[in-house]
């Protein structure tokens, strides 16, 4: 089961909807906060949610609260670097506990992981596209309903290819 992204669109079996990515365009990583949405194949690791906004997810995948001390490590001088971590921390980090919507459901993709090279770019997640489908950091996102209705067809193993043609 693969879940396919270009410039434009996430697409999964016939499934095709509108999606924002970084606004640097897709391409190869260079480093921590260069806004590139990074090329390749790629797993879901799980899902992190806030439980006060989504009352019910349904998903095969492992799902994690989103607690107000969760945060992501996003400091290359941290042994903490792209994990997900709580606070206090003396590392910088990005808050997943967020005012705004886009954090309501995240799908954690395992890009720098196992080992997680030092500024190659951490947190690259599937999550809520703000209005107008505004670029991200390097994520790619999607309208809240889309992203509901995606993760009842999850199964863990799904790939997530960035950059790639049907």
């Amino acid at each position: 089961m693969h879940i396919l992204i270009n410039k434009n669109y996430l697409s999964f079996n016939k499934y095709k909807v509108k999606c924002a990515i970084g606004k640097r365009g897709i391409g190869y990583k260079k480093k921590e906060g260069d806004h590139v949405t990074p090329k390749g194949k790629y797993k879901i690791k799980y899902i992190l949610y806030r439980r006060d906004r989504i009352k019910k997810i349904q998903t095969k995948m492992k799902k994690i609260i989103i607690k107000k001390n969760m945060v992501w490590c996003d400091d290359p001088n941290s042994r903490q670097y792209n994990k997900l971590v709580k606070l206090p921390s003396a590392f910088s980090y990005e808050k997943l506990y967020r005012r705004e919507n886009i954090y309501d459901i995240i799908l954690v993709l395992n890009y720098n992981m196992n080992p997680a090279k030092k500024n190659k770019g951490s947190a690259i997640f599937i999550h809520i596209a703000k209005k107008n489908y505004k670029k991200t950091e390097g994520c790619v996102a999607i309208k809240k309903n889309e992203l509901l209705k995606v993760l009842k067809f999850l199964r863990t193993g799904t790939i997530v290819k960035i950059g790639h043609q049907k």
